[in-house]
């Protein structure tokens, strides 16, 4: 009984530092990584936007599931010297806030048209979606084709190898909601910051075994995720590391995985986007369903391109040729206005 006393009281001591350890990294994390752009107030919430360039039209840069606007540095950086270009965090997700509203296409456009018009970033505009990005792109130019020049899709999420959700992909799926709730304790009780701190040091031995030990496959997971942020620029990674020791973000992440039914749903009959588009595949990815077949659907006339050299993260494996791509649309925009006088 003695014993047990003891390992209650260990338990809750490491607990109580843990909470401690935490809390005063998030007060060092607020200074050393203040958000590079805009915070701007949608309306009791915040929503990080980062832009950059000055010529017209504006590109959008919308990120994956679960990425933020550093996903996108690489391109903002070049795409900056030929258009004004903008990246943001979507709620819950780098350094925006929380929000109550939901995490599916249509929501999601009609906060970035409202954060678009409070940043001053006047249409129209040419968006490009990564993964998820890319229903919430699709939804935007449903709903606001007025606002819409031309839509870049880099290695969009295809709702038909999503619906109908079979008892595997639900399973799937549940599992991806508990590993991101399991993360939001983990986070705050400073299990998350001790094990990114440990492995930027360089020290993976620790981490590693600190996420076997949370869950039998957070360590593939996060194995995967780490081999991806490893593209990216070296100056992010501590960015990067500050938004995922925020339990803030692994809740983000919940919400969009619990959002993924009625999202896929919402977009499975979306209407074709009646400006011009691109659709770039990664060869290297898995495509269940045909990529054709995904494009016609998308529009009549999708541009469709394979990346020869690139999985999923088209953007950090091949960046010039996103970055070509979106001069393209931007080209093939001014020529359009120049026709049409405006």
């Amino acid at each position: 009984m003695l014993y047990l006393i003891i390992f209650i009281v260990a338990i809750a001591l490491l607990i109580v530092f843990g909470v401690a350890y935490q809390q005063l990294g998030l007060r060092a994390d607020k200074l050393r990584f203040p958000p590079p752009g805009r915070m701007i107030d949608l309306g009791g919430y915040c929503l990080h936007l980062y832009e950059i360039g000055t010529e017209s039209p504006s590109v959008v840069l919308e990120s994956g599931i679960a990425a933020s606007s550093l996903n996108w540095r690489p391109v903002q950086t070049e795409v900056a010297k030929f258009a004004r270009v903008c990246s943001y965090d979507r709620a819950g997700l780098g350094w925006s806030d929380l929000c109550d509203q939901p995490y599916t296409p249509e929501s999601l456009a009609i906060q970035l048209r409202l954060l678009l018009q409070r940043g001053a970033v006047s249409p129209p505009y040419i968006l490009v979606g990564h993964s998820f990005g890319g229903l919430v792109v699709r939804a935007f130019a449903e709903k606001f084709p007025d606002q819409t020049s031309g839509v870049v899709l880099v290695d969009p999420l295809n709702p038909a190898e999503w619906g109908p959700f079979t008892e595997e992909k639900r399973r799937m799926l549940t599992h991806g909601i508990r590993l991101s709730r399991r993360g939001v304790v983990a986070a705050k009780i400073g299990l998350v910051r001790l094990s990114l701190n440990l492995l930027l040091a360089g020290n993976r031995w620790i981490p590693r075994m600190a996420a076997k030990m949370w869950s039998r496959h957070a360590s593939q997971v996060t194995d995967r995720i780490a081999s991806q942020v490893g593209k990216m620029p070296e100056e992010t990674w501590p960015l990067v590391a500050s938004h995922w020791k925020q339990s803030k973000c692994f809740e983000g992440m919940a919400r969009h995985f619990e959002c993924l039914p009625e999202s896929i749903h919402e977009m499975a009959d979306a209407q074709p986007v009646l400006v011009p588009v691109t659709m770039l595949v990664g060869s290297q990815n898995d495509h269940p369903a045909d990529p054709h077949l995904h494009a016609r659907r998308v529009s009549a006339g999708t541009k469709l391109i394979f990346a020869e050299h690139s999985g999923h993260w088209i953007q950090l494996d091949q960046p010039d040729l996103v970055i070509r791509l979106i001069r393209e649309m931007v080209e093939s925009v001014r020529r359009k206005n120049v026709v049409s006088g405006v």
